[in-house]
């Protein structure tokens, strides 16, 4: 194949890729435009066999999408000034979360800097950008965000200064956005001019950071088991977990690692019951019976599995060992042998001992995250699944970008798991919609495996 080619050659190789495609805009500050992606088949009717599983983390997996959200939010509080929810009541769930949710942080930021331009103010994205480049320097976990908004810094012209003036002053350990910052107040009046923090492109990256700190000051008190008293600043239910497992995530996957017991009638039955309360007790016996034959089939066939997510490697971790946690907790709750038990107990106890793979943003770039195709076209080269046998995957999101990035990455059993903050999105490229979650998919459609 030639590696220099025309345009109407290059129609002609495009067109012989596929019957459906998808176009996919770049950050502003990436060449081209926008990338063309034929999309896989899509494989709605039932499948031969199993032989890999890829899902989603927030949203899919994790409940964490809330703080995503709330970070998100309220990094546009910061650079507005409006805290008073009275004032600005927040994120619109109809317009915003389509835009903000299964995207790059990059993408999510630009559209909320568009679309908020007319409330930021120059001077509180100055100050909020140093106290929260201050904090991530000083405080933060992550090497790579350390060394991003480094960059930043200079790119901005503020790192010398920062460095003599800003970082010999202890960050804060509970970060309180309303305290008086005397050091930075005198920061901005000798050197705001120094940058134009009107301009796009300065805005958001500037905000790029504003929103990491909120999240990972969350993530951290979370791993450093500070959070308890504190919920209610970040979610509105604070009778809520921060972080939880999404329904049905203990039994899906146990169910296809093989894991459930051999002996799982009662286990099986209170799944159903949980998620389909009103069934007669023939129809219970029915979903039981045909649940019961998807179990035997795992244990026959285990599948490897893969988790796949925009977040960074730090996230992730934090995020992934908290639901694997309460999944835990949750399995060694199930009656079962003590041999089955004890492999319950190392397969769940941590998420590195479950899944075969881990994809996250740090595996890619920023430029290259859903809804590219690059984290799931790396999963499966991590699980080792064959281009033969693409068909014999299911991948799992609840967002546009992500069901794109499914399929765009080869996979055309492609299921949509959507939640309240992702039930606007459009979700047209997914084979499957499932309301109803994870469940749904078991006891409803028996992982498309029988009639």
């Amino acid at each position: 194949m030639k590696k220099f080619i025309g345009k109407d050659e290059a129609t002609s190789l495009l067109t012989g890729l596929g019957e459906e495609f998808v176009i996919v805009k770049n950050p502003v500050y990436v060449h081209p435009e926008f990338e063309l992606y034929p999309l896989a088949p899509k494989l709605t009717g039932f499948i031969p066999g199993i032989k890999g599983i890829v899902m989603d983390m927030d949203g899919t997996t994790t409940t964490t999408e809330e703080l995503c959200l709330h970070s998100l939010e309220y990094m546009v509080r910061r650079v507005s000034g409006k805290y008073d929810k009275n004032v600005w009541h927040g994120l619109d769930h109809v317009r915003d979360f389509p835009n903000v949710i299964g995207n790059s942080t990059t993408k999510h930021i630009e559209y909320l800097i568009k679309t908020y331009h007319d409330i930021i103010i120059p001077e509180l994205v100055f100050k909020s950008f140093i106290r929260t480049a201050k904090w991530t320097i000083q405080r933060g976990e992550d090497k790579s965000r350390k060394e991003e908004v480094e960059s930043d810094l200079k790119a901005f012209g503020l790192y010398n200064e920062f460095c003599s003036r800003i970082l010999p002053v202890e960050s804060e350990d509970i970060f309180d956005d309303s305290a008086a910052s005397h050091e930075v107040d005198l920061f901005y009046s000798d050197l705001g001019g120094n940058t134009d923090f009107s301009e796009f492109k300065n805005v958001v990256r500037a905000a790029i950071t504003i929103y990491y700190q909120r999240y990972h000051y969350i993530l951290k008190l979370i791993n450093e088991n500070r959070i308890e008293g504190r919920k209610e600043e970040f979610v509105v239910d604070p009778g809520k977990e921060l972080i939880e497992p999404m329904n049905g995530t203990a039994f899906f996957l146990a169910m296809v690692k093989g894991l459930l017991p051999a002996k799982s009638d009662e286990i099986t039955r209170n799944f159903i019951k949980k998620y389909y309360p009103d069934l007669n007790d023939i129809r219970l016996d029915e979903a039981a019976e045909k649940t019961e034959n998807l179990i035997k089939y795992f244990r026959e066939n285990p599948v490897k599995v893969a988790v796949v997510t925009s977040s960074i490697r730090y996230e992730a971790e934090i995020v992934l060992r908290e639901v694997f946690r309460h999944i835990h907790r949750e399995v060694s709750g199930w009656e079962c042998t003590e041999s089955e038990k004890k492999k319950l107990n190392e397969s769940f106890g941590s998420f590195s001992n479950y899944y075969d793979a881990v994809i996250t943003a740090t595996d890619s770039s920023e430029i290259r995250l859903k809804p590219h195709r690059d984290l799931y076209s790396i999963a499966l080269h991590r699980i080792d699944i064959p281009k033969k046998d693409f068909d014999k995957v299911i991948g799992f999101e609840d967002s546009e970008s992500g069901t794109i990035a499914i399929r765009a990455a080869g996979i055309g059993c492609c299921v949509a798991v959507p939640f309240a903050q992702t039930s606007g999105h459009d979700l047209n490229a997914a084979s499957y919609i499932a309301k109803g979650g994870l469940p749904q998919v078991v006891v409803e459609k028996s992982l498309f495996l029988n009639s």
